[in-house]
């Protein structure tokens, strides 16, 4: 996927045009042509830092979650009282707690609203449907339709861009040490929340799932922060979370929270966090996760037991997919085995199918966004008006069945808006099947079609004409500039396959055709997402039955192994479309033949500092560098009796945002002299190196205070990784993930009076295959003749 630059010369034509008319600045990170590789071709090893966030070529930096140890952090470490430490530990769990709170408070109104919005509509066109105005009701469904995605799409276009999508995948790139822009804000939040609700009321083919999990991540990065960058709260107790490692846990917290809100699926949360978004864990953070996703199912129970006296209009039942079959006996016997094996093996090659086109189509949609706002919005109501007219027209085509007499007559035909047995245009006494999976929410047809003990209930064209409908929704709706998730279409996908498998099988198996949807459903997910152990906890606790345990456990496992034999899973294909740094895993077999001292020869020179340098000098490496670490060195020291006084020292690592809020106070020294720890702690303190600088052009530095000096050493960190330049790159790409880091000093072999204490430093982008690739081609396989 990462050799593959065609992806990003596609998506740029409409901003090529507009950079060769002279409309836009070719030097402006921010309107750099997709034409252009994220990463130049060069002799050396590049590491430009660019991605699409929002259909918009954004700069790319990394997070700090590495503990920064200098002066400062070793003197509040030290001075750190035993009350101040338990205030620190209780605010973490408050905010905790009120993250899942929110998450749940949040995710019970987007029910509400959309069960209510999409209700009323769904039983005006039933009335009308009856009274035989069938194009009155047409125009009814799509205007209604139409409406409700023009305000998500208004929103997302106009206001957040970045809230368009699911968001997973901005997640997953956050977690995994990449600062993506513009994610995490009170606009997102507002956006995402109202544009789900007009998006998923309006009928299309995607669910508030994945958004949930996003507006979970909003709300706890915004109360780590002490709410939006323009109306922050400065107490004291909340500047202790003003630091990326701990905002980090929050957003974690914030994702497993808004999983569970979508599913109520608490257990299933933490594994989701665990296995599918998260770079980094440790035990302590596994508590707080699951607190939050308690605090939330709580939350959604109370609100639940509250809707059962019909206070909430038409929210009864529906709005949370709930598949209870703990009432199901499930018994399988070898045979059963071999079609559960046959479902996983299908949803792998289905799941692997639909990330390839996916892909194509979101290259195709990259070329229709990057033309303005005015074609986000057009492509967004096209694709509505093609799923309404879907919607509406396909019931038409299916006969009309009549109803079990074993039925009560409340119970078929339907007489509400949720139901299994659908009249529509059918007479008194008989029903539409398709009606009863297209005519509702999406919720809903995946309770409908989940629905246990109904053998007869679906014929096999209505089934497929379901499948295919939503194969192609499902992949011309995602993409669309409106707030999207995957889960939905992908059950919905499954459901409809699994269940006709159920069909073809039923004369040689005794499982329920219910449960064939239900591991259809999880087979397919697997096939395209590729998790295993969280989306088996979660469709554990969507059906409330520990028998299926075994059955989804090795379904899971089939899919997800056929779909990895053919391409990645659908999140890293998006985060490889948008050009986000995300580090895998597994470094590439070839990378134990590279060393990370070859890789520093491939680089520009390292720029280095002196541990008392000249204000001049800082001001000329931050103006005319990108770099966010400086090594500090010291020079003409002796290290220890016997060694001569040229010797070099390197003191550690200093960030580009200290030396500018260094600057920006003017902590400045006429003499070239260490400062006394009294002078530092009067100036900084360990909080306020936490706090986000401006750009360096704003600082105003005078003609004589260019000659002063800065004492770097209090502001160092005195602890940075570092690795020896024979160490393989495999090895180096293990420990920079697993420890999170932003910076990797390379020190040389030999030490020595001539020999530079270190000869290179490792970001994000040097590591990744790509860019490798880019400088030393020859390590890639040749292409077989």
């Amino acid at each position: 996927m990462e050799k593959d630059l065609s992806q990003y010369k596609e998506a740029s034509t409409a901003i090529s045009h507009l950079m060769e008319t002279g409309e836009m600045e070719v030097n402006d990170p921010e309107s750099n042509s997709l034409q252009q590789p994220l990463l130049k071709r060069d002799v050396t090893l590049s590491s430009i830092p660019l991605a699409m966030l929002g259909t918009k070529v954004s700069h790319i930096e990394s997070l700090d979650y590495e503990i920064i140890e200098n002066d400062l952090f070793k003197h509040d470490w030290r001075s750190r009282k035993k009350v101040e430490v338990l205030q620190y530990i209780f605010l973490k769990w408050t905010l905790a707690f009120l993250i899942g709170l929110l998450t749940g408070v949040i995710a019970t109104l987007i029910n509400l609203a959309i069960e209510n919005i999409a209700g009323y509509k769904i039983l005006a066109i039933d009335r009308l449907v009856k009274q035989q105005s069938y194009l009155t009701g047409f125009l009814y469904f799509t205007g209604a339709n139409l409406v409700l995605t023009l305000v998500a799409a208004f929103l997302c276009v106009m206001f957040a861009p970045t809230a368009a999508g699911p968001g997973i995948p901005e997640i997953k790139a956050y977690l995994n040490g990449v600062d993506t822009p513009n994610m995490f804000g009170a606009p997102e939040l507002i956006v995402k929340i109202f544009g789900s609700i007009g998006a998923v009321s309006a009928g299309l083919d995607l669910g508030k799932e994945g958004p949930l999990v996003h507006i979970g991540a909003c709300i706890a990065a915004l109360l780590g922060q002490g709410g939006p960058d323009s109306h922050r709260l400065k107490w004291r107790w909340l500047r202790y979370f003003n630091n990326d490692r701990d905002r980090r846990d929050l957003i974690t917290c914030g994702a497993a929270s808004g999983v569970c809100a979508a599913f109520r699926s608490p257990v299933g949360g933490v594994l989701f966090a665990l296995e599918e978004v998260t770079t980094w864990w440790r035990s302590a953070l596994l508590w707080r996760t699951f607190f939050s996703t308690a605090v939330v199912v709580v939350v959604l129970r109370v609100f639940i037991q509250y809707c059962t006296t019909h206070s909430c209009g038409l929210f009864g039942k529906g709005g949370l997919i709930m598949f209870d079959v703990s009432d199901v006996t499930v018994s399988y016997h070898t045979i059963d085995l071999l079609i559960v094996a046959v479902i996983g093996v299908i949803g792998g090659v289905l799941g692997s199918l639909y990330n390839y086109v996916l892909h194509k189509i979101l290259r195709l949609y990259n070329i229709i966004n990057a033309k303005g706002r005015l074609y986000k919005v057009l492509l967004s109501l096209s694709v509505s008006l093609f799923t309404s007219t879907c919607l509406y027209c396909l019931p038409f085509l299916s006969s009309c069945s009549p109803c079990d007499p074993s039925l009560p007559d409340s119970v078929c035909p339907t007489t509400g808006r949720t139901g299994n047995f659908k009249q529509f245009n059918c007479p008194p006494g008989y029903y539409n099947d398709l009606a009863s999976l297209l005519h509702c929410t999406n919720d809903d047809a995946v309770r409908n079609i989940f629905s246990t003990s109904t053998p007869t209930e679906y014929h096999p064209l209505s089934l497929i004409i379901f499948f295919v409908l939503y194969c192609i929704l499902g992949l011309f709706t995602f993409g669309i500039s409106v707030p999207s998730g995957l889960f939905l279409p992908i059950i919905l996908m499954g459901s409809a396959y699994g269940r006709l498998l159920g069909l073809v099988m039923g004369t040689y198996t005794k499982i329920d055709q219910g449960l064939f949807a239900v591991l259809g459903a999880a087979a397919l997910m697997a096939g395209s997402m590729r998790m295993t152990v969280s989306l088996c906890v979660i469709f554990l606790e969507l059906t409330n039955n520990l028998l299926l345990l075994p059955i989804t456990m090795f379904v899971l496992l089939i899919a997800k192994t056929v779909g990895d034999s053919f391409n990645p899973s659908i999140y890293e294909i998006i985060l490889h479309l948008k050009g986000l740094p995300f580090l895998e895993v597994h470094p590439e077999p070839w990378m134990r033949n590279l060393t990370v001292g070859e890789l520093a020869d491939a680089k520009e020179a390292v720029v280095t500092l002196n541990g008392v340098e000249k204000v001049a000098r800082i001001v000329e490496v931050l103006s005319n560098t990108k770099h966010n670490g400086f090594p500090v060195i010291d020079q003409g020291i002796a290290l220890r009796v016997g060694l001569p006084n040229t010797s070099t020292k390197l003191h550690g690592i200093i960030l580009r945002s200290h030396l500018v809020a260094a600057l920006r106070k003017k902590w400045f020294l006429t003499d070239n002299r260490k400062t006394e720890e009294w002078e530092v702690r009067q100036m900084f303190t360990s909080v306020d190196l936490a706090e986000k600088v401006g750009m360096t052009e704003a600082l105003e530095v005078t003609k004589d205070e260019m000659e002063m000096y800065v004492d770097l050493h209090p502001l160092t960190n005195t602890t940075p990784y570092t690795v020896l330049e024979s160490m393989s790159v495999a090895k180096a790409l293990v420990l920079f993930r697993q420890v999170a880091l932003r910076h990797l000093l390379i020190v040389p072999q030999y030490q020595g009076a001539e020999v530079p204490p270190v000869i290179g430093i490792l970001t994000r982008q040097d590591l990744r295959a790509h860019n490798i690739l880019n400088a030393f081609p020859y390590l890639a396989k040749p292409k077989s003749s």
